[in-house]
């Protein structure tokens, strides 16, 4: 069986094989194409399988709804989640410290700062990391990739915490606030 390997995401070792229609959709993460959209919501999908997934979410939806707010999910796992956002519950806690967590994922995150546990390497420069999505931030570094556009003048960031701060510079928000004056502010600054 042929096999193809990306040249846009060099590094990471993604090699499909061709036969599977597999380079077709990957090419699409690299384009931005959705061509399946849902008929039940404004989300659309490069991809048919993610589409069919997404549309069982919203038959599963009804099943799963939060009595509080009337949030619906798809998974009762996720609405225990949720109803946590409403109690405060942390049942997670971490033995070297007094962090808690309401979800466990974000435990085993934090207790890799007691460990150094960092196993998201990459490929390129061997910088090693904690979170699988700062590995994939770093990679922008590399590649140059710019997800995230500004709707209103195309700026384009490599992550969306710098689009928000960006779009400040549009909408004149300034929502931190010095400690010792009242001048405002569209970033925090350290000092």
């Amino acid at each position: 069986m042929a096999r193809w390997h990306c040249e846009q995401v060099e590094g990471m070792d993604h090699i499909w094989p061709i036969s599977t229609g597999g380079v077709k959709e990957h090419l699409r993460t690299h384009t931005g194409e959705k061509p399946y959209q849902c008929t039940h919501c404004d989300k659309a999908f490069s991809q048919k399988g993610n589409l069919i997934y997404h549309k069982e979410k919203h038959n599963r939806e009804k099943l799963n709804r939060c009595s509080q707010c009337d949030k619906a999910f798809s998974q009762h796992n996720c609405l225990i989640r949720h109803i946590r956002t409403h109690t405060g519950e942390k049942p997670y806690h971490c033995s070297q410290c007094d962090k808690s967590s309401s979800q466990n994922i974000s435990l085993i995150i934090h207790k890799r700062k007691h460990t150094g546990e960092k196993p998201y390497q990459c490929s390129q420069c061997y910088k090693a990391f904690s979170e699988k999505s700062s590995l994939i931030k770093h990679w922008r570094t590399h590649t140059g990739e710019k997800p995230y556009q500004c709707s209103q003048c195309d700026k384009a960031f490599s992550n969306n915490s710098s689009l928000i701060i960006h779009r400040r510079t549009h909408t004149g928000e300034k929502p931190y606030q010095c400690r010792q004056c009242v001048k405002l502010s569209q970033i925090i600054v350290i000092l």
